[in-house]
C-alpha cells in the first residue's frame, strides 16, 4: 500500500494525489495537521532520505522563523524536533511506496516507483 503524508491544502500534495488517482494507484493519506507527525516515521525518513532533504527551507514557514530558531537546527535530532513542532516545515509530500520512500512530487520519478507495484 502507498501512504501519502502531507497537508491537504498544499498544492504539491494535491497534484501528487491527483497523479496517483490518474494512475489508478490506491493510497492512504495521512494528514499532518489532523493526525500529527508520526515520530517513528519521521526518524526513519530522516535516516533514509537525510534530514536536510526533509526540511523545507524554501517555504513560508521556515522564512517566518526567527534567525535564532533557524540556527537551532544543527543536526537530525534538532531538525526532527522542529518538524514535529511545525509539520509545515516538512517538504511535501512524503510518500511511502512498497519498496521505497520519496519526498516531493516529480511525475517522472514517481513512474519508477509506481512500476514496482
Amino acid at each position: 500500500m502507498i501512504t501519502v503524508y502531507g497537508i491537504p491544502n498544499c498544492d504539491t500534495v494535491k497534484k501528487a494525489r491527483a497523479w496517483l488517482n490518474d494512475q489508478q494507484l490506491a493510497h492512504d493519506f495521512h494528514d499532518f495537521k489532523k493526525a500529527g507527525v508520526p515520530a517513528d516515521r519521521l526518524a526513519q525518513w530522516a535516516a533514509q532520505l537525510g534530514w536536510e532533504k526533509l526540511l523545507n527551507r524554501q517555504g513560508t514557514t521556515w522564512r517566518k522563523l526567527t534567525p535564532e530558531v533557524q540556527a537551532r537546527v544543527q543536526d537530525s535530532d534538532s531538525a526532527q524536533a522542529l518538524m514535529r513542532e511545525l509539520p509545515s516545515l516538512i517538504k511535501r509530500p512524503v510518500v511511502e511506496w512498497p519498496t521505497n520512500t520519496s519526498v516531493g512530487f516529480k511525475a517522472e520519478e514517481w513512474i519508477l516507483f509506481s512500476d514496482s507495484q
